[in-house]
């Protein structure tokens, strides 16, 4: 059984066991959390909400709390001798997924 979810303005596709970094949530390493926007459990029945699934849940586990990849963005101005540079790293979230409730 699969289900899609929706967090951080993002879509994904999650099984049972599966680990998957999201964009942050409030929460500490070791925690429990519960994601209600689901928008597809599928299987051996398919269920599609619109938008989002009423009673669907997935149950998941807070594995680590981190910063994703550092990204370097680069200005440059033509015919001004100006340019910037800034760095960014994104904070985010591993999330293990425990159970998926249809």
């Amino acid at each position: 059984m699969y289900a899609i979810i929706e967090t951080g303005g993002k879509q994904y596709r999650v099984e049972e066991g599966s680990k998957i970094v999201v964009e942050k949530l409030v929460a500490e390493a070791g925690s429990e959390i519960t994601l209600d926007k689901v928008l597809m459990v599928g299987g051996a029945e398919c269920k599609v909400g619109t938008p989002y699934l009423s009673g669907a849940a997935v149950t998941a586990e807070v594995v680590a709390q981190g910063r994703g990849p550092k990204i370097m963005v680069f200005k440059r101005w033509r015919r001004n001798d100006s340019r910037k540079l800034r760095g960014h790293r994104q904070d985010c979230t591993t999330i293990r997924v425990k159970s998926i409730n249809s």
